[in-house]
């Protein structure tokens, strides 16, 4: 499902005008990137989580030259699924 399904699906079952659903699909996710992009934690219980894990800057290689490089410390979003989506996923 991407973006553009979500909002005719919301549309449909809630009689939202396109337009309106629209806006809701757009706070709900640049809430969450907001949310990251401060360094919050987003979780939505039995769905997921998101969080940003911080990664330290390290010397590696260029497997091609083979010469030592510095890669910068960075931030990366980071997702973990719940309970209830895994069973929903995995249904047995």
């Amino acid at each position: 499902m991407n973006k553009a399904e979500l909002i005719k699906t919301l549309k449909k079952e809630t009689d939202l005008s396109r337009t309106k659903a629209k806006k809701v699909i757009d706070l709900f996710f640049d809430e969450i990137s907001n949310a990251l992009a401060s360094g919050d934690r987003v979780e939505i219980r039995g769905l997921f989580s998101f969080f940003v894990k911080t990664y330290k800057g390290y010397t590696g290689r260029n497997p091609k030259t083979g010469e030592s490089v510095h890669v910068k410390p960075k931030k990366l979003p980071f997702f973990r699924c719940g309970k209830e989506l895994k069973k929903r996923v995995d249904y047995e």
